[in-house]
Formats: structure tokens, C-alpha cells, sequence
């Protein structure tokens, strides 16, 4: 078995596929085909959740609850998402986009055959929504707090002090939103950055990422995923050409085609711990 190539990079929402694995398990089936449209969990940082849709094949069809990571190993190891043991990509592992089932599956579903593969668009167009503002409000905070750094941390996609790599502790994308934490303790401040100014001028930080939000909303900038390659290994990164200069972030998830599919995005912080930032990002789309 190959790993599996996917078309979700380039928005593809449908397509079709050979079942060559069909694995049961205690949560569910998991069926993978060689080739899929859908975006799985990943397994390592599951910031975007896996796509959901339907499997079809001759008048016939099941629900896929949601994509997921799954590997096996040289010596006949099969694993899905978090009971993966190694990175994606590992060597002595094959990896593979499963499509998790809610329940057995059909007994009309086997191996080889050709089945048809539709990803739940709309749920898909807000997780990417929500996934382009992730990136969007992150590079907007870094720019917000630039100032607040006494040693270089290192640059981000802009240029600018690195806050997100630094400090980020978790990150859940959401369809049109997303929740980022940042823990902002002690080595955080050892690193040169000073948290008790940032906890002083909060507000203000939060309305200058808005207003950065706000300006590159209406540049209605283009914004695409490039690929190294065509199966679920190979890296991808999210371009997105911002009126400073393009900014090219490593990414495998779902993205927006322009910022002109915004028409608002903000951003909320809570510092209720002070040792902990979080970051709310919501999205307002334009209708279609």
C-alpha cells in the first residue's frame, strides 16, 4: 500500500477513490481509499478538526463521522490517530487518511472497490474561514506586541518578534473562529518578554490587532496552500499575499481562496490567569 494522495489543498471537495482498507475498530470503521478529497485531523497538533461527509458507491452510502490520521508499520502495526506512536511521516510507517465510520461497515463496502467521496462543504468553507483568521490573528498579535521584547526570539512569516512560536500552548480552529492559548510564564520571560507591560496595555494590543485584522481584510489579498507533493506526507505551507510582503507559513490544513471572503474579522484577549493568554478569533464571511 502507497500513502494516501489527497486534493484538499487545492479546495476540491469531491472525487473518487479505490478502497484498499477497510480496519475495524472499537470507535467505529475506518476505510481507507487511495486517493480523497478529505482533510484528516492531524494527530500530533490537532488544531483543525477532520472533514466530515459521505462514502458512496452504486446507489448505496454511509456517513463519514470525521477524517483521521492512520499509519501502519512495516511489521503490520495498524494505528489511528492519537494511538500513533511516531510523527506523520516517520520512516517504517505507510500513512494514510482513514474515514472514520459511526459504527461497522456495510457489508457492501470492500476492498477495491470504486467509491465516490463527498467532503460536507459548508462545514469545510468555515473551518478554513476559521483557519486563515487563525494564522491571520496570530501574525497580528506578534505585530501588536513587537515592542514588548528586550532579546530577539526570532522572526515570524512578517518579520516581526515571534510571540506565536514562543509562547503558543494550544490552538483549536473552529468553523468561521478559533481559540489560541499562550502561556506566558516564566520562561517566557526569561526569553525577553515583558509580560506585566503586556498585561498593562491589554486593551490596547487588542484593538491594534483589530485594526491590523481590519486593513488586511480589505486588501481582499489571494491566499493558497503549495505542496511539496501529493500524498498526506508531503509538506504543505499557506501563502498569503499581505500588502508588507507575502507571508508563508508550514501548514496542513484548509484554507480560504482571498480575503475577500471576510468581511470582518476580530479578535477578543482574556488574561483572567495572568499566566495564560487567550486569544478568541471570530469571522464574519461574506455571503455568496
Amino acid at each position: 500500500m502507497r500513502a494516501t494522495n489527497v486534493t484538499f489543498a487545492t479546495g476540491v471537495t469531491s472525487g473518487e477513490g479505490l478502497v484498499t482498507r477497510v480496519e475495524r475498530t472499537p470507535a467505529g470503521a475506518i476505510v481507507v481509499v487511495d486517493t480523497t478529497p478529505f482533510h484528516p485531523v492531524d494527530h500530533t497538533w490537532p488544531d483543525q478538526p477532520g472533514d466530515a461527509g459521505v462514502l458512496s458507491s452504486n446507489g448505496q452510502q454511509v456517513a463519514i463521522t470525521e477524517a483521521v490520521m492512520a499509519a501502519v508499520s512495516d511489521t503490520g502495526d495498524f494505528a489511528v490517530g492519537v494511538d500513533i506512536p511516531v510523527r506523520r511521516g516517520a520512516e517504517g510507517w505507510t500513512w494514510f487518511v482513514g474515514h472514520r465510520l459511526d459504527g461497522d461497515a456495510p457489508a457492501w463496502l470492500v476492498d477495491g472497490d470504486a467509491v465516490r467521496l463527498e467532503v460536507d462543504a459548508v462545514r469545510r468553507s468555515g473551518l478554513s474561514r476559521g483557519h486563515t483568521a487563525c494564522h491571520l490573528a496570530s501574525l497580528a498579535l506578534d505585530l501588536a506586541v513587537a515592542d514588548l521584547w528586550r532579546k530577539d526570539p526570532g522572526a515570524d512569516a512578517l518579520g516581526s518578534p515571534d510571540f506565536e512560536s514562543r509562547a503558543s500552548q494550544t490552538s483549536r480552529i473552529q468553523e468561521d473562529a478559533s481559540v489560541d492559548e499562550y502561556r506566558l510564564g516564566k520562561s517566557l520571560r526569561k526569553a525577553g518578554f515583558d509580560t506585566e507591560g503586556f498585561a498593562a496595555s491589554l486593551a490596547d494590543r487588542e484593538s491594534q490587532i483589530n485594526a491590523q485584522l481590519a486593513t488586511w481584510v480589505a486588501s481582499g489579498a489571494d491566499s493558497r496552500i503549495e505542496v511539496d507533493g501529493p500524498t498526506i506526507v508531503d509538506r504543505r505551507r499557506w501563502h498569503c499575499d499581505l500588502p508588507e510582503r507575502e507571508a508563508v507559513i508550514l501548514c496542513g490544513g484548509t484554507h480560504v481562496s482571498s480575503l475577500a471572503e471576510f468581511a470582518q474579522i476580530s479578535v477578543a484577549l482574556d488574561l483572567s490567569d495572568p499566566q495564560l493568554l487567550v486569544m478568541t478569533t471570530t469571522v464574519d464571511g461574506v455571503a455568496v
